[in-house]
């Protein structure tokens, strides 16, 4: 935010809320919706956009099911090559090592 500046930054959010939305009516099995909101929350925008136009192109005639694997790749494919760990890092509960 200090760095673009406050309108900047909400308008960004706001895109990212409208392709959250987007991830989870359209791609979410069930499965996939702690890792559309950690995708949508680390990822820059324009990786962002740049998933959901590759995917727009390619998802004719496939199930809900299929979609979501397929978008979880792409997702996941974007991720590493910008090195973030799209993952919850659960702690551990009380009285339990790992």
């Amino acid at each position: 935010m200090k760095k673009i500046g406050v309108e900047a930054y909400q308008k960004e959010q706001s895109e990212k809320v409208a392709i959250l939305n987007e991830l989870l009516e359209n791609y979410n099995d069930g499965r996939k919706k702690t890792l559309f909101c950690l995708a949508a929350n680390l990822l820059e925008l324009d990786d962002l956009r740049s998933v959901m136009e590759q995917i727009k192109e390619e998802e004719t005639g496939v199930s809900v099911k299929e979609k979501a694997v397929y978008m979880a790749g792409l997702l996941q494919e974007v991720s590493d090559q910008k090195e973030i760990c799209l993952k919850l890092r659960k702690k551990p509960a009380k009285g339990k090592e790992m």
